[in-house]
């Protein structure tokens, strides 16, 4: 009786052990950004490890990797024409809106979660949590944000990739996802899901760093840690170009 009772504390790690578990990993943990930089390639790859080291005879669970950049606030403006003129009307305001957002997956999301799974864990470009606020959009949030979504596919800088993930043999799974020349400095999240049966059944995230190299590192630092000189560099530098300028003109 007592080795019995011994063993329900211990019920809970057994049951978490018998879980599989995935040992991710990027191909890049820092990638650094120049004048020349024109975007790069990701690689995140890795492997689910099953309980009693046991192989899959058919691929039983899915991979979904998404890689996530710094939260950012942003301001969405909807423009109308107004006597042959545009002009800016109703405008969201977002506090969280990610600065970048890849995601792959073995198979479309839709076939994995259910909505709420897909909320919950912000899996796919239409469960973003965006958190707007100071809206005068009428009740019209969803468009707007569709709007926003819909300007940051076609700056490459959200992307959704069904499909793009390869599992072998059931344990090892790799995809590629895209970083664009424009993509925002700071720290990234690659966070990788195995999903069986519409749940998620492990999750597993590794960090990136990207960040400005070289002459653009020391003029964004500069920007950043001394703001009020580097302005008045600026306007300076502004004021002694347009006069080499003018100066040129008068000569030719």
């Amino acid at each position: 009786m007592r080795r019995a009772l011994a063993l329900i504390p211990a019920a809970p790690l057994l049951m978490a052990q018998a879980k599989p578990v995935l040992v991710p990993d990027v191909s890049q943990r820092s990638i650094e950004i120049a004048y020349s930089f024109t975007g790069a390639e990701l690689l995140l790859f890795g492997a689910i490890l099953y309980p009693g080291g046991r192989v899959p005879t058919e691929r039983d669970a899915d991979i979904v990797v998404v890689v996530r950049g710094p939260a950012q606030p942003i301001l969405v403006r909807e423009k109308q024409k107004i006597a042959g003129i545009w002009v800016n009307a109703a405008r969201v305001r977002y506090l969280t809106a990610p600065s970048y957002y890849a995601i792959a997956s073995s198979k479309p999301i839709d076939q994995l979660l259910d909505d709420r799974s897909r909320a919950i864990y912000e899996i796919g470009l239409d469960s973003l949590q965006l958190s707007p606020t100071n809206t005068d959009a009428g009740g019209n949030d969803a468009r707007f944000a569709r709007g926003l979504v819909d300007l940051r596919l076609r700056s490459r800088l959200y992307s959704q990739a069904p499909g793009a993930v390869e599992i072998t043999d059931g344990v090892l799974y790799r995809a590629r996802l895209a970083i664009p020349a424009r993509v925002p400095v700071g720290r990234f999240t690659a966070e990788t899901f195995l999903i069986r049966n519409g749940r998620v059944l492990a999750a597993a995230v590794r960090d990136i760093d990207i960040r400005k190299s070289g002459f653009e590192r020391f003029v964004a630092r500069a920007a950043e840690r001394h703001s009020f000189t580097y302005g008045l560099a600026a306007v300076a530098l502004s004021i002694v170009l347009g006069w080499a300028a003018g100066w040129v003109a008068r000569r030719v």
